[in-house]
């Protein structure tokens, strides 16, 4: 809506009107009222507290006030009233009491130093500037010195100070050399702050230039030079490196304080090789990275408008790869006062209370002082209306005797705040502001304002009436603001009529009229279509427009955009735009605009011009198409508790029709700024009914879409907010789960803006432990968590999270089973080991006693082991519903222990450890008959076997001790495996591999268990036999007196370190050239055999070997009488029959 704008004293009087309900009123700047009401004088130009100047210009010290009558000025020099007519040079300016110091006929700047105070009089009061403390701006020349060449050793630090001459304000430092060449800073060559140059460590070349401190004074516009310094570096074979020291500040603390709203600078250079890098933190919290800044390579810390939160301990650390070190700064933040309630000043009616309230903050905290007029208010005569308690002062029934200015001044160590506030009583009836009988014309469905401006003492207050009906405007489609002002949220044909604002006081009313008119928007109903024409045709684009009769219509064509301008070719009509003789450059785009001077409409169009004869058989498809234009003019209709009309004007469709419409929204509480979908829509409407969510401020736009994509957003509606309700469901995702062991922490999905339904959403979380009496615990949480503590281990909750906003409660919540915290298990109950036969082993076990959570498995492992010797260890993991498992045997020999348990999400828990039952002979390997081979059983479960006749001929070949075969071992898989198979005599270096999981044995090879078998009873008797009958010649034999013939055979017993002799089994190698116990090697490298291989027949007086009765054995023993006669005497041993039986054994 195009609406005139008001005349400034409508401005004015709007500002008035909201200053005078605040209490701070100003009088109207109407000549009326300004030549008709009195008011105190107000200052309202002032110099700074601190006013520097430059001794070349004349000096000015500002101070204006305004009041009614004007005030008089008069000033203090050091608290001493200063006479102005007494010196030539000083004047003051006309209607102002600005001071004017002139020195072109001569004088000293420096002679008016001081502390100045204006004050500005009428009869009514007198108000007071601040104390302006004048200086004279000053720039002392440098010291003459002369400056020896600084002689250093190449890597040590170096410090250049710069000690410039104290000016006001304090000059800015730099370094260049002689020739005015700046000097290049970084991290190891950097300037201070306090203009001081350091070097973290020098290198040869810094001899290349000298270094010269300079200084510019800010007034003076000069810079000042210091001699140079010129540097002298020696040289080393090598720099040797160096852990960092600090060169400013010194030691490892210092303090530092700063004022509130200043900014803090914290400055750590520091020496070391190679050159150290400066780091910042802050004890206790992070460095408020809004405000923080690094300059100077890292080596300054500047935080901007430092506030009390900033104080505590900063920490520079200084590193390099030597080490580091560190330097802690303690800030303390002070404050000079500031305001927290400014007082202001204050117009009353006679009769009425009012109060000055003067209240400042700082560090330390600040005095208060009161004066009235310029004067302490302890000298001030008394006034029994007057009441001071602190930091206010409060009026009862003043009358016109109060009227006065007072001065607030509150001050510490570190400043002071001055501040002037009148109290003026008036008593004025009310009175209009603005002209009588306006009229105002709006467009339908728009929003609007109607201003009436008033003035009175005591401040009146504002009624708005209709048609002189007796009941006030407001709430609904009206809203009263606090200045008067009645706004019309969406106008309707009904709210067409007379407004009479009404001001009232106690001294009268005042009143005046609007008269409002509403009128229909300006459409463009038959809109310019797109066309696609030949050259040299004539072609009409067509505009049709409703609008209000009683408003001037206006209809106006650009093209591309810019004003068309209408040729001899084209003729424009109140409803159409003809083209007579298209040419190629009339192609583009047309708009059409009808306006009023309400408002306007606007309708778009493309003209495709052909050069050739040929047009298109479609006329879009021969058109490039688009992405729609945004739709506009967003009108919210027919408003409701739960739904409100939303209606659009369509975009061009640029060339491809429009499909959809997309209606979004925003709300300003939870996540203002962010766009959600709310519904969508055909491309063929351009109206709909939204359904709405309580207490949520709606803002809405539509998106356009068509095949090419979405256009742009149209601009957003106005805001309509729906009042409140209690909320209609509860949050979702409501879990409890623990963390810890001894807690639960529920949580749930938060509600969004439209689902909250009302201002403070929370949430009531209940909960309490499942089939259980006990009453519900609660909590009321504004988050999305809550953890409930103390809880035994892995139990069952009932929990309850229910919605709660300041309308009331949602409804009743489901009840969700959580639970606490889980932790290690117990060990598994009643594991169980069977061996249902030499190859398998069965394990059972039960659950856990007390699971302390959900299983997540189980955990076996397990390892062979005989005696001390000890198999490689297998792990396996076991589903949480698994209870029982089966180990193929590697070798019936040996044992196995298992350790078995259970685990949670935890971990695993307690173990409980079980062994494989022994065999009754598991330690009593024995010879195996000769004619098992050794077998491989594979995962189909066939028997190979391999010949072991040719390796058991050879093994005979080289000892005379009977064969004792073993079977080979025997490899169990669960799928098919490959294993190396072995001769009786061949020994397992390393346990045979598979691609899955195999089962050693604790011996180096696998013996069986032969015990049991026939053959060696047998045998084991016939060595009985023999053995007797041993004895029986031998007794013969020493009863004859006669000697052993033969030597006796040295057996190498098996020695008690000798592991096979602890468990019992026997090793037996398959290299054929490997000496057995008790054979002895010759030089030339052959096996001796020992006396191993006599024979009965040795001990009695045959010849060739003989046989016993049973034909077994004394055939093997034959007799060498070669022997007998080279090694006769040799053994020690022969006259034992122990040691024939060792032997035979």
């Amino acid at each position: 809506m195009a609406r005139p704008q008001p005349p400034p004293w409508v401005h004015a009087a709007v500002l008035l009107c909201l200053l005078g309900l605040g209490g701070a009123i100003e009088i109207p700047m109407d000549p009326s009222i300004q030549n008709e009401l009195s008011q105190p004088p107000t200052i309202t130009k002032q110099s700074v507290k601190d006013h520097i100047v430059d001794p070349r210009d004349n000096i000015l010290i500002e101070c204006e006030a305004k009041g009614n009558p004007a005030p008089s000025f008069h000033w203090t020099r050091n608290s001493r009233f200063f006479n102005v007519a007494k010196d030539p040079r000083v004047s003051m300016r006309r209607r102002s009491g600005t001071l004017v110091i002139d020195f072109r006929s001569g004088g000293r700047p420096e002679e008016y130093e001081g502390e100045y105070q204006c004050f500005a009089r009428n009869k009514f009061g007198t108000a007071l500037s601040n104390r302006i403390r004048l200086q004279v701006s000053k720039s002392p020349l440098w010291p003459k010195e002369n400056l020896d060449p600084v002689v250093v050793q190449e890597g040590a630090p170096l410090t250049l100070q710069c000690n410039p001459p104290p000016g006001l304000p304090s000059p800015v430092i730099f370094w260049m050399s002689s020739s005015m060449e700046p000097i290049t800073q970084d991290k190891r060559v950097s300037q201070g702050h306090n203009g001081d140059l350091y070097f973290s460590n020098v290198m040869v070349q810094d001899m290349q230039t000298d270094y010269s401190c300079n200084a510019r004074f800010h007034f003076t516009h000069t810079i000042q030079q210091k001699n140079p310094f010129t540097l002298k570096v020696l040289t080393t074979r090598g720099v040797s490196e160096r852990t960092p020291s600090f060169m400013y500040p010194q030691g490892t603390a210092s303090s530092q304080m700063v004022l509130r709203g200043m900014d803090l600078l914290l400055e750590c250079i520091a020496s070391g090789v190679p050159t150290p890098d400066i780091a910042w933190y802050k004890k206790g919290g992070d460095l408020p990275s809004d405000k923080a800044k690094f300059e100077n390579f890292n080596k300054a810390l500047r935080i901007t408008s430092v506030s009390e939160e900033d104080s505590g301990e900063y920490f520079c650390l200084a590193s390099n790869k030597m080490g580091s070190i560190r330097h802690t700064i303690s800030v303390r933040v002070k404050a000079a006062p500031y305001w927290l309630d400014e007082p202001k000043n204050l117009i009353l009616a006679p009769g009425e209370d009012g109060r000055l309230v003067c209240r400042a903050n700082g560090n330390p905290k600040p005095t208060v002082q009161w004066m009235v007029n310029g004067e302490p208010l302890q000298s001030a005569p008394p006034n029994p209306n007057r009441e001071v308690a602190g930091d206010t002062i409060i009026f009862r029934d003043t009358q016109i005797s109060s009227r006065a200015v007072y001065q607030c001044n509150t001050s510490n160590e570190h400043g002071y705040l001055l501040a002037n506030a009148f109290v003026s009583v008036l008593d004025v009836p009310p009175r209009m502001m603005s002209p009588r009988n306006q009229l105002i014309r709006v467009i339908l469905y728009n929003r609007t304002r109607l201003d009436c401006p008033f003035f009175g003492s005591p401040i009146p207050t504002l009624r708005w009436f209709k048609n002189g009906q007796g009941s006030n405007l407001d709430g609904g489609n009206y809203h009263v603001y606090e200045n008067g002002s009645l706004e019309i949220k969406m106008i309707r044909k009904e709210d067409q009529g007379i407004y009479t604002c009404v001001a009232t006081n106690i001294l009268g009313k005042a009143e005046n009229q609007v008269r409002l008119e509403v009128k229909d928007p300006t459409r463009i109903f038959r809109m310019p279509e797109d066309q696609v024409v030949k050259r040299g045709t004539t072609v009409q684009l067509e505009c049709r427009v409703k609008h209000d009769p009683s408003l001037k219509l206006t209809v106006s064509w650009l093209k591309d955009d810019q004003p068309l301008y209408i040729g001899n070719r084209m003729k424009k009509e109140d409803d159409s735009l003809t083209i007579f003789g298209v040419a190629e450059r009339d192609q583009g785009s047309y708009t059409c605009v009808a306006s009023t001077e309400l408002d306007q409409d606007l309708a778009k169009a493309y003209l495709t011009v052909l050069a050739d004869q040929t047009t298109p058989t479609n006329r879009l498809a021969a058109l490039p198409k688009g992405r729609p234009d945004r739709p506009r003019d967003l009108e919210l209709t027919d408003l409701a508790e739960r739904s409100v009309r939303l209606t659009w004007i369509p975009g061009d469709d640029n060339n491809s029709p429009i499909t959809d419409y997309v209606v979004q929204f925003e709300e300003d509480q939870f996540q203002p700024g962010v766009w959600h979908d709310h519904s969508k829509f055909p491309g063929s409407v351009n109206s709909a009914v939204l359904q709405l969510s309580p207490y949520v401020n709606y803002q809405f736009r539509v998106i356009a879409v068509n095949e090419v994509g979405s256009s742009h957003p149209s601009l957003p509606s106005e805001r309509y907010r729906t009042s409140g309700a209690p909320p209609e469901s509860n949050p979702s995702d409501v879990k409890g789960e623990g963390t810890r062991k001894n807690n639960m922490e529920i949580t749930w999905t938060p509600m969004n803006a439209t689902s909250a339904f009302g201002p403070n959403l929370r949430y009531i979380v209940k909960w309490r432990r499942k089939e259980t009496r006990e009453t519900w615990n609660n909590a009321t949480v504004w988050g999305s968590r809550y953890v409930v503590g103390q809880t035994p281990v892995y139990v069952p909750y009932e929990i309850r999270v229910q919605a709660e906003n300041d309308f009331g409660k949602g409804p009743e919540p489901d009840t969700v089973i959580g639970y606490s915290g889980e932790d290690l298990p117990s060990a598994p109950r009643r594991f169980r080991v069977r061996q249902p036969n030499l190859q398998t082993i069965n394990l059972e076990w039960d659950h856990p006693e007390h699971p302390n959570g959900i299983l997540t498995g189980y955990s076996l492992r397990y390892l062979p082991f005989n005696g001390t010797k000890l198999g490689k260890q297998m792990v396996e993991n076991f589903s949480p519903n698994q209870t029982k498992f089966t180990v193929q045997r590697a070798d019936p020999v040996s044992r196995y222990r298992f350790t078995l348990s259970a685990r949670t999400q935890v971990g695993s828990g307690e173990a409980v450890t079980e062994e494989s039952p022994a065999a009754p002979n598991e330690a009593t390997p024995t010879a195996a008959p000769p004619t098992l081979p050794p077998t491989t059983v594979g995962a189909t479960g066939a028997v190979s076997s391999t010949d072991a006749t040719a390796t058991a001929a050879a093994a005979t070949e080289a000892t005379t001790v009977p064969i004792i075969p073993t079977v080979a071992p025997t490899t169990i898989a669960t799928t098919v495996a490959t294993t190396t198979t072995t001769t009786a005599a061949v020994t397992m270096e390393s346990p045979p591999t598979t691609e899955t999981k195999t089962h050693e044995s604790a011996y180096t090879n696998n013996q069986p268990d032969i015990v049991t078998q026939g053959w060696f009873i047998g045998l084991m008797c016939a060595i009985a036999l023999l053995v007797l009958i041993l004895l029986i010649v031998c007794f013969i034999k020493r009863s004859r007196g006669g000697k052993y013939p033969v030597r006796e055979k040295k057996d190498v017993p098996l020695g008690p370190e000798d592991p096979k002799e602890e468990d019992g089994s026997f090793d037996y190698s398959d290299e054929d050239n490997k000496p057995l116990q008790g054979s002895q090697t010759s030089l030339d490298g052959t096996i001796k055999q020992q006396e191993s291989d006599d024979s009965l027949v040795d001990y009695g007086e045959g010849g060739e070997g003989q046989f016993n009765e049973d034909g077994s054995f004394i055939g093997q023993y034959t007799v060498k009488k070669d022997k007998e006669e080279t090694e006769g005497n040799e053994s020690s041993e022969a006259t034992s029959p122990v040691n024939a039986i060792y032997s035979l054994a």
